[in-house]
């Protein structure tokens, strides 16, 4: 922050959500948003920076001489196995909505380009995987790998460009095929054969978050419904 490098420890959590305090300043920041909530560096923003939630065998694949951050032995600092399962027995602070479109905890990958913001519910994203949208006037894709997990947000430009892409069929990984060319595109977003081959894709910042979470700090946000192909 202005040049000044922090550190970080756990200080908490805030409607379920993870809070870190700077060792320089005290200072508490939202994981999610990245800002200063209190102390003396509040209302300050870190820099998002572009990270990936997938499993293992597709990050290995593309990574193949990458390293593994080896887990933390010390007694009391990982989370139990059950983890997950306990937290989804926990309260949800953010009350629902009357007329709310999706339960509370329901899994969404969120989406926010500029002032507009959307919700995509992973069962929406299984059933019509790809989903081609547009979003803030950016034409935009995302793609569910094969674990029904692990997902990706691209835009769909290249060279100014815009570009339909279709799933291949029986295809594993994941193989898209732009209706334009006929390049096949890699899950990574990457033109592996075909007139573009080597192009790549602009990586769309994705995040996968429960519904009433990710309402909390995007409340303009909208829904995404599945749609006839």
């Amino acid at each position: 922050m202005d040049g000044r490098r922090l550190r970080f420890h756990l200080a908490g959590i805030n409607n379920q959500n993870f809070l870190m305090a700077d060792e320089e300043t005290g200072s508490w920041w939202q994981q999610v948003t990245g800002e200063a909530v209190q102390g003396p560096l509040k209302g300050r923003r870190l820099d998002l920076v572009f990270h990936d939630e997938i499993a293992f065998a597709d990050w290995k694949r593309e990574h193949p001489g990458g390293r593994v951050l080896r887990p933390d032995r010390v007694p009391g600092r990982l989370e139990s196995e059950s983890w997950e399962a306990d937290v989804a027995r926990l309260p949800v602070v953010v009350a629902p909505a009357k007329g709310d479109p999706l339960s509370p905890r329901e899994l969404v990958a969120g989406i926010r380009l500029g002032e507009s913001a959307r919700a995509y519910p992973f069962a929406a994203l299984r059933q019509q995987n790809p989903v081609q949208d547009a979003l803030g006037g950016v034409p935009v894709i995302l793609i569910v790998g094969e674990d029904g997990r692990s997902v990706r947000a691209f835009e769909r430009r290249v060279d100014g460009g815009e570009l339909q892409l279709f799933l291949k069929p029986a295809s594993s990984p994941p193989v898209l095929v732009d209706a334009g060319t006929g390049s096949a595109w890699s899950f990574a977003g990457e033109a592996v054969s075909g007139p573009l081959a080597g192009k790549k894709l602009p990586k769309v910042y994705v995040l996968k978050d429960y519904w009433f979470d990710w309402k909390a700090y995007n409340p303009r946000t909208t829904v995404y419904a599945l749609r006839s192909r």
